[in-house]
């Protein structure tokens, strides 16, 4: 399986809320294929379905959050076949940033390309420290960035870095990626999941039906707007 789910306890009530912790292992460098994205749209799907999950944790094996999208896919030529594959990805990201409950991001190590544009689609964003490489590299390895992703991007990336991050492709350390956008925190290793744990336990002193009202408010212009560009990006591959 490319994600598995399970749920934990936020308070000593064993009726009490839960947090569902979503871990992404495809045993490589978790590339958001097809069957990743709909493996990860299931846990958002069971997240969303269940009134006593309180939030979500998105997170990865070790070493590796996403390294973006499946490099087999991509390289292979077929130009409808990856309008798909970033379309999909896309309107993930997008879900991801539109989520009827919070998303943790636990991110176990790179975050490159679309690995980091997930990162930009969840509520709160914890890393682990070390030497590895969060950002997006598109332009560095021949790509461009689509409009979707532009879009997001101006909404979670600080002014100061947010060209040479995307135009640039300047990829950093995580603790640099903090100050970047990308990011919110970094740990050590041993603390990952508790931290965010403890962001989702945080969770709980807000409002849900509040919380997802002010959400839908504020993001609203930036979902409509990246909705719009992903079925943009679709039409134009169809016509």
């Amino acid at each position: 399986m490319t994600v598995t789910t399970e749920t934990r306890p936020l308070s000593d009530d064993e009726n009490g809320p839960l947090v569902l912790i979503a871990t992404m292992d495809d045993g490589k460098v978790n590339a958001l294929s097809s069957s990743m994205i709909v493996a990860i749209n299931g846990a958002i799907d069971e997240a969303e379905s269940n009134e006593a999950i309180r939030a979500m944790i998105l997170t990865g094996r070790d070493g590796k959050f996403s390294a973006g999208f499946d490099l087999n896919v991509m390289n292979a030529g077929d130009v409808s076949a990856i309008v798909t594959l970033v379309a999909d990805g896309g309107d993930l990201v997008r879900r991801l940033y539109g989520c009827a409950v919070p998303v943790i991001a636990a991110s176990t190590g790179h975050a490159l390309a679309a690995g980091a544009l997930m990162l930009m689609g969840c509520d709160v964003r914890v890393s682990v420290a070390g030497p590895f490489k969060v950002g997006l590299n598109e332009v560095a390895i021949g790509m461009t960035l689509p409009d979707w992703a532009l879009t997001i991007a101006e909404q979670r990336l600080s002014k100061r870095h947010i060209q040479r991050a995307i135009a640039n492709a300047r990829l950093t350390d995580p603790a640099a990626a903090v100050d970047v956008g990308f990011l919110d925190a970094v740990v050590s290793a041993d603390a990952l999941l508790d931290t965010a744990m403890d962001e989702a336990v945080a969770m709980l002193s807000l409002d849900p039906g509040a919380y997802g009202r002010t959400m839908s408010g504020f993001r609203k212009p930036t979902l409509d707007q990246m909705a719009a560009d992903i079925a943009a990006d679709r039409a134009g591959v169809s016509s």
